[in-house]
């Protein structure tokens, strides 16, 4: 599946955005403040509402008076996702829209709809419509050949205005879309890596297959790699030996304790080091090719400030690896402020940030005509980002 289009309204800064033609490989750009973060957001409060409900996602963020633009007469937020998914044996596009607003001083679905087009003509089809926790789902979306009259409708009733269709609905295979989106949202990465939390053993009783969001299970994902999936843990181990000089070998390592631990043996020595005493990029380069190797790439990927502890050089071969995943089947979004990490970056993937009277507009750099004359003549993403061609990105 890959996101095509979202539209926020009213949510923090975003008073009225449209983000439209996503590559599977987006690079956000923009000054402190300007709204990466949020942008960001957006996918971990969907998550959230999904995971928990409405009014958890909203309390974790301060409130609904904290997570609606600043001086909003409509108190309604809306998202609206479009995104490409099969749908019996067809690629299809889908379009999920969410409206909350407040009611009874607490947050409310007001309006939840997932719709598509069962063929070439006519508008998009219903397959799921639902006010105020009471709605419909049809059953046989699939059976393309009956008109839509015939289709199956089932009325629901949610057991509360603050959970979401999709959450309930999206349990069962006969709602198809409602359950192919709920898996999409439940598997967003929104990484929130912490180094010192990566670091250090780790109880070798667990396991886990994928890193988790603060790469706090790196020991136990590595180890997996390590023992069911030992091409791959050792193409990792020869792409860290070009990213970091001296890298000879990585193993997982049970301690008598019961303990897990990481052991990186530099080549000029012959006893290896614990993880405790290697450097920070280091252990980042590593946690993001264990992340980025994943058997199973997760759909959407996000990622803040890769090259925060890493070396300048690196970059342009960490953006290679986050493009190689996007072109297997996960989609990701990266933020940057980094010159060399947008040197290797593609025209077409840049969309930058900028505050206009209070409120974040989002701009794709292709549609800059100075940008893509300079770029179509060899210029670097770069060296425009810090030359200022971005119109607010620099903080000056």
């Amino acid at each position: 599946m890959k996101i095509e289009s979202i539209r926020l309204k009213n949510f923090k800064g975003f008073k009225d955005m449209r983000m439209t033609q996503i590559p599977n490989f987006c690079v956000v750009v923009g000054a402190n403040g300007s709204g990466k973060t949020t942008l960001f957001d957006v996918f971990e409060f969907l998550k959230d509402c999904l995971t928990y409900n409405v009014n958890k996602a909203f309390q974790s963020r301060g409130g609904f008076h904290e997570v609606i633009s600043r001086g909003c007469e409509q108190e309604t937020i809306l998202f609206e996702f479009k995104f490409r998914m099969p749908i019996a044996g067809v690629e299809r596009l889908v379009t999920y829209q969410l409206e909350i607003e407040k009611k009874k001083n607490k947050p409310n679905v007001k309006r939840e709809i997932l719709r598509y087009k069962r063929s070439s003509y006519g508008s998009p089809y219903h397959f799921l419509d639902f006010k105020n926790g009471k709605g419909y789902a049809i059953t046989n979306e699939d059976e393309f050949n009956k008109p839509d009259n015939e289709l199956n409708r089932e009325n629901q009733e949610l057991e509360s205005s603050d959970v979401l269709a999709i959450k309930g609905l999206g349990q069962f295979q006969r709602f198809k879309a409602a359950n192919s989106f709920r898996q999409l949202i439940e598997n967003w990465h929104v990484s929130d890596f912490h180094i010192n939390l990566a670091r250090g053993s780790k109880d070798a009783t667990g396991f886990d297959e994928h890193l988790s969001i603060s790469g706090d299970n790196l020991q136990l994902v590595a180890k997996n790699l390590y023992d069911t999936e030992r091409k791959l843990f050792d193409k990792i181990i020869e792409q860290m030996k070009i990213r970091v000089p001296g890298i000879g070998s990585i193993e997982p390592e049970p301690t008598v304790d019961g303990r897990l631990l990481l052991k990186f043996k530099d080549s000029a020595f012959k006893d290896p080091f614990i993880d405790k005493y290697v450097s920070d990029g280091t252990i980042k380069m590593f946690a993001y090719l264990v992340l980025l190797y994943d058997p199973s790439p997760h759909p959407l990927l996000c990622v803040e400030e890769p090259e925060n502890q890493l070396y300048p050089k690196l970059l342009s071969e960490l953006a290679k690896e986050f493009r190689i995943y996007a072109n297997r089947g996960g989609q990701v979004f990266v933020s940057t402020h980094s010159p060399d990490f947008l040197n290797a970056i593609e025209l077409e993937e840049v969309f930058w940030l900028e505050k206009q009277n209070g409120y974040t507009q989002i701009k794709r750099a292709s549609g800059d005509k100075q940008v893509a004359a300079y770029m179509n003549d060899g210029d670097q993403m770069g060296y425009l980002w810090k030359q200022g061609f971005f119109g607010g990105v620099d903080p000056k």
